[in-house]
C-alpha cells in the first residue's frame, strides 16, 4: 500500500482574479484565453492599469496541478505538492492555503529568498479567462524541491505542462519520472493550456518520452499539438505517447480513449461565469475517481460535474462541502474504495 495518491510536481502562484472588459486586454495588446509570461515589472504595471478600472475580486492560492490537487484532496483523496515559494507573505499565504486544502507539501521546509510567483488572472464577460503570470521564485523549481521517496510511496505522479518552460524544471521532471518508473508509480501529464503546446512543444514532448498512463488536455491543445484536424485523428496520434487520453471538450464534455475503447463523457448545462480552473478541476476529479475505484465512465462523469461547476462560480477552487454534494448527486460516494 503507498502513502500517497497522487503526487504533483509543478508551479506555486498566487492567483489575483478580476473581471474585466475585452477593451482592455485590447487596449493593454494582451492575448485572450491564453497564459503568457511576464517579469516583474510587467506584471506591476498591469496591475496598476487594472486598479484604476477594475476591483479585485478574489486571491487565492493557485497553478495548475495545485488546483488539481485541492480539488483530489477536497474529495478525499490523499496528495502531496512538490513545489516552490519564497519566504514573503505570498509563501506564507500558499502554503496555508494548501493546508487548509488538505494538501500535504514540503514548504514548511523552506526558507527562500526572492518572491513568490503570482498570476493575474482576467476574466471577461464570456467567461473567457486570460492570465499573465509573473513565475518570481518557482521558475527555479529544481530537483531540490522534489521529495523522491513520496514519489515512490505515491500512486501517481502528476506532472504540470507549465513546467515545460523551464529547463531546470524539465530536469526535475527527468528525475521524479525516474524514481516513478522505477517503483511502479504511473504517470499521468497534463497539457495545462494552449501556450505551452504553441510555444514549448519541445518541453512537452520531453515530459511525454517514453510515454505516460495519462494525458490531460482540451481539444484545442490536442489538435495543436499533434498538427491532426478533428477529435479522432488527434486521439489517435496522442495514443502513440499515453496508454489513455482524456480530451475534455466543454460544454459538449470529454472524450477517454485507449487503443481499445472511446468514452463519450456527457457535458453538464450550466450559465457559465469563470472558465478558469475548469481544467485543473476536470483532472484533480478523474484523478480522484480512477485512484478510488471509480469506472473510467464514472469517473470522468464526475470530472465534467465538477467542472461545469467551477464555470458557473467565480474562481478555480470549490469547497468541499461543494464537492462533497457532487459526489451524492451522482450517486458514487457507495462505489469509492474504501
Amino acid at each position: 500500500m503507498k502513502s500517497y495518491d497522487v503526487i504533483g510536481v509543478g508551479n506555486a502562484l498566487v492567483d489575483q482574479e478580476f473581471k474585466v472588459t475585452d477593451e482592455f486586454l485590447a487596449r493593454h495588446k494582451i492575448e485572450k484565453s491564453i497564459m503568457t509570461l511576464l517579469d516583474e515589472a510587467q506584471q506591476q504595471l498591469l496591475l496598476s492599469e487594472l486598479h484604476k478600472e477594475f476591483t479585485l475580486e478574489k486571491r487565492v492560492g493557485g497553478g495548475s496541478a495545485a488546483n488539481s490537487l485541492v480539488a483530489f484532496s477536497q474529495f478525499g483523496g490523499k496528495a502531496f505538492y512538490c513545489c516552490k515559494v519564497a519566504n514573503d507573505d505570498d509563501g506564507n499565504f500558499y502554503q496555508a492555503d494548501l493546508e487548509r486544502a488538505g494538501v500535504s507539501t514540503h514548504l514548511v521546509k523552506q526558507d527562500n529568498d526572492g518572491h513568490t510567483g503570482k498570476c493575474v488572472v482576467m476574466v471577461t464577460p464570456d467567461a473567457e479567462r486570460t492570465m499573465c503570470t509573473f513565475l518570481g521564485i518557482t521558475i527555479d523549481f529544481s530537483s531540490e524541491e522534489l521529495e523522491p521517496e513520496k514519489v515512490a510511496d505515491s500512486k501517481y505522479l502528476y506532472i504540470e505542462g507549465y513546467l515545460a518552460t523551464s529547463e531546470i524544471a524539465r530536469a526535475a521532471v527527468r528525475e521524479a519520472r525516474e524514481v516513478a518508473e522505477q517503483n511502479d508509480t504511473r504517470i499521468a501529464l497534463t497539457f495545462s493550456d494552449s501556450s505551452m503546446v504553441k510555444y514549448f512543444k519541445e518541453g512537452l514532448d520531453e515530459f511525454l518520452t517514453p510515454g505516460v498512463d495519462i494525458l490531460f488536455c482540451n481539444q484545442e491543445e490536442a489538435e495543436i499539438y499533434t498538427g491532426c484536424e478533428g477529435l479522432e485523428p488527434a486521439m489517435n496520434a496522442l495514443l502513440d505517447v499515453a496508454k489513455q487520453v482524456v480530451i475534455t471538450r466543454g460544454k459538449e464534455g470529454a472524450i477517454i480513449g485507449t487503443r481499445e475503447h472511446r468514452i463519450q463523457v456527457p457535458g453538464f448545462k450550466v450559465t457559465a461565469i469563470d472558465t478558469n480552473g475548469a481544467g485543473d478541476m476536470f483532472a484533480g476529479a478523474y484523478l480522484f475517481g480512477i485512484t478510488q475505484g471509480l469506472t473510467p465512465a464514472q469517473a470522468g462523469t464526475l470530472a465534467s460535474r465538477s467542472a461545469a461547476e467551477i464555470v458557473s462560480n467565480y474562481g478555480p477552487r470549490l469547497s468541499t462541502e461543494t464537492q462533497q454534494q457532487i459526489l451524492q448527486e451522482l450517486n458514487l460516494a457507495e462505489h469509492l474504495s474504501a
